[in-house]
């Protein structure tokens, strides 16, 4: 915009000083010239007296010398009465221009090698046309032209710098503003809710940042009551855990028993992380930094370990693999524990009893892939499934499950996808990123192949049949 601005000023102020300077120039050299051929009418008017009296060469000679000098000045006095025509000074015009003048009787100017020359007719005493010559040279034709252009184009040098300086200051009292504004709406983008903008500068740039202080201002008023919804939301649930955790301390002995009441403590664990998150305002899942994450294989065992006493008591077959070795991922913990928890929570929740499943793990060079499949139903549109808070509308669905896997998916650069698995229903493919860059398709038994965006098929081992 600044340069915009001094370009926009510049091409302005240079076709006024054109329009203005090329006139102006040609009336300074218009001027000296109509002054240069006053004084030669003057010069002649001097003589035109002397003439109309005498024609005597001697006393002509010195009223010549008198008005001007007899090398710029002539006097042609035709033959009249039987006396010679004399020529005064030196002669310079054609004969034909000086007859010529003579027979029309008015003054005239002719052009002659070094300048020009005016011819100035004087009617003398015995009825005869004289003709007085004044030769003007070029130089005092131009004298004083170049020093006026040389002015006229100083002035307007000075007006065009002096237009670009102010336009330029303008122009950074306009982009300032801008960029302040730029600046504040990127650290406000970047999660700096302190970042406002000083309220300055043009009308419109003053309101624009009245306006981004507002919104900026809105934006943490709307954080803070949303955290603490969030907080009061999940304080209410500390009641019914109260009672649940009472109630599980009731069951006695057993490994069911044990289950339950680590279940509620996970329970409470998961409420209190919550409302600290909320309260202090961080959120519950960061990027990993270097060294961080944990060991998906044994995250993936713990969790199965919890849910197959389920399966067990639901009679459903169940199979893991891929968790033999360690398999370090820039994932939390936690994060990953509760995206397999949403995972097979859909399981259970939305496949009948006895309906098989099965949970592979596949360590890449830069990628690790986690496969949940079962043989249910399947789901006939995963897109819409993928959107976050649809749900399947039953009890109990939020739509939350599958998006909070696909944010922990999307945070290390990888991606989550439905499809079909080859126990007959549903499988979820996790592609969690090691390196941070973007998603490599891989082959058959991890060879990298690359896709177009949009058309990324896994192409892992698929699970074999359950026993």
């Amino acid at each position: 915009m600044r340069w915009a601005l001094v370009k926009v000023c510049l091409a302005v102020t240079a076709m006024v000083v054109v329009a203005f300077a090329v006139p102006l120039g040609l009336v300074v050299k218009e001027m000296a010239r109509d002054r240069a051929f006053s004084n030669a009418e003057r010069q002649a008017a001097a003589v035109a007296p002397a003439l109309s009296i005498t024609t005597e060469r001697d006393q002509l000679e010195r009223v010549v010398a008198s008005a001007g000098s007899d090398t710029e000045m002539a006097v042609h006095i035709p033959a009249v009465d039987g006396q010679a025509a004399v020529d005064i000074g030196r002669r310079r015009a054609a004969g034909e221009d000086i007859e010529t003048v003579r027979k029309l009787g008015r003054a005239s100017t002719t052009e002659v090698p070094g300048g020009s020359t005016l011819l100035q007719p004087v009617a003398l005493s015995s009825g005869a046309i004289a003709v007085v010559e004044v030769y003007v040279p070029e130089s005092e034709v131009s004298n004083g032209v170049g020093t006026a252009w040389a002015v006229l184009a100083a002035v307007g040098v000075a007006l065009v710098v002096g237009s670009v300086a102010v336009a330029d200051r303008l122009g950074v009292r306009m982009v300032q503003p801008a960029q302040r504004l730029a600046e504040g709406a990127h650290e406000l983008g970047e999660g700096k809710l302190g970042a406002r903008v000083p309220e300055e500068g043009p009308t419109e740039l003053r309101l624009a940042a009245v306006a981004f202080n507002s919104m900026a201002d809105q934006v943490v008023q709307l954080l803070a009551n949303e955290r603490e919804l969030a907080a009061d939301l999940s304080h209410r649930l500390r009641t019914p855990l109260t009672v649940l955790r009472l109630n599980a301390a009731s069951l006695g002995e057993g490994p069911a028993a044990e289950q339950t009441r680590e279940a509620v403590a996970q329970l409470e664990r998961e409420v209190d992380t919550i409302i600290r998150t909320a309260r202090e305002a961080k959120p519950q899942t960061a990027a990993a930094g270097p060294g961080a994450g944990c060991d998906a294989a044994e995250v993936v065992r713990e969790r199965m370990e919890f849910w197959s006493a389920l399966a067990e008591d639901e009679g459903r077959k169940w199979r893991l693999a891929g968790v033999e070795r360690p398999v370090r991922i820039p994932v939390a913990r936690a994060d990953l524990a509760a995206a397999l928890d949403a995972l097979l929570g859909n399981v259970f929740r939305h496949t009948s009893e006895g309906t098989a499943f099965a949970v592979d793990v596949h360590n890449g060079d830069d990628a690790v892939i986690v496969l949940v499949s079962d043989a249910g139903p399947g789901i006939p549109d995963p897109e819409a499934a993928m959107a976050r808070g649809r749900g399947s509308g039953a009890d109990g669905s939020t739509g939350l499950g599958l998006d909070i896997v696909r944010r922990l998916a999307e945070a290390t650069g990888g991606d989550v996808r439905i499809g079909s698995s080859v126990l007959g229903g549903t499988e979820v493919r996790i592609w969690i990123q090691l390196d941070g860059r973007q998603p490599v398709r891989r082959g058959h038994r991890g060879t990298v192949r690359r896709r177009r965006p949009g058309k990324l098929v896994s192409t892992f081992n698929r699970p074999r049949s359950l026993p």
